[in-house]
């Protein structure tokens, strides 16, 4: 891979993004960013290089999401799962067929938040469910290790919940941290990093305490409803960009 401007800046760019999303939500919405270094690079690459940044943006968030705002007893349960998930996606990583993982899950969000959209934009207050915060936990290891995109299942658990926005992101955000830090060495190993792209990993760093911190503020400023509003429309994108994964895959 050419080290030229236009990777400098499109890498910068996706990894500011994630960052902000971070700060802003706590988590879970890295395929959003993702997208951008695909424009650069193979998904391949791109995974490899995010490994190691993804553990240092969830450290850094941990400085603004203190275990005030863990809700313990849902972590007690989505974090097994989550481990079990992640040796399981690495285990069949050479085998599923990514794309009808992507075309599965887009269809499961874009239902969920159509259900959503029904209820008038409200969220319905349900309890917690122990099979369905380990259902969760699993689904989002699998795919976070597939295809990073554990956001849609752990959303799908925690927002009928009705947790306060400080409550959720900083949920996602230490659940994120874990899986983060297990599949680092996984991807490290399938990706092997070397040359220009470590050169883009280090430069990369410097986007990582100004895009959480940003990310931070904002969410500072939101309220609950908006808080919600986001998250779901966030859910909406990495959908749609899962469901595109998925098809153009068998069309190509």
């Amino acid at each position: 891979m050419d080290l030229t401007v236009t990777t400098l800046l499109v890498t910068f760019a996706g990894v500011f993004l994630i960052c902000f999303m971070k700060g802003a939500f706590g988590g879970g919405f890295a395929i959003v960013g993702i997208p951008l270094l695909s424009l650069v690079m193979d998904p391949i690459t791109a995974g490899g290089l995010l490994a190691p940044l993804f553990v240092a943006m969830d450290l850094f968030s941990l400085r603004y999401w203190k275990p005030s705002t863990w809700s313990k007893p849902d972590l007690k349960l989505l974090v097994p799962g989550l481990i079990v998930g992640i040796g399981a996606g690495y285990l069949l990583f050479r085998v599923l067929d990514h794309r009808a993982i992507a075309i599965v899950m887009a269809a499961i969000t874009l239902l969920f938040v159509g259900l959503w959209f029904k209820a008038g934009g409200e969220v319905r207050v349900r309890p917690r469910s122990s099979p369905k915060a380990v259902a969760a936990g699993i689904t989002s290891g699998i795919t976070t290790m597939v295809a990073h995109s554990g956001g849609p299942p752990l959303a799908i658990y925690l927002l009928p919940l009705g947790l306060s926005k400080q409550m959720y992101a900083g949920t996602t955000s230490l659940f994120f941290t874990v899986g983060n830090l297990l599949k680092a060495v996984p991807w490290l190993l399938l990706a092997k990093p070397t040359g220009n792209v470590l050169t883009l990993m280090l430069v990369s760093l410097l986007a990582v305490p100004c895009g959480v911190w940003l990310g931070w503020r904002l969410h500072a400023r939101l309220d609950q409803r908006q808080m919600y509003r986001a998250c779901y429309g966030l859910l909406v994108v990495t959908a749609l960009k899962l469901l595109w994964d998925g098809v153009s895959g068998y069309l190509s």
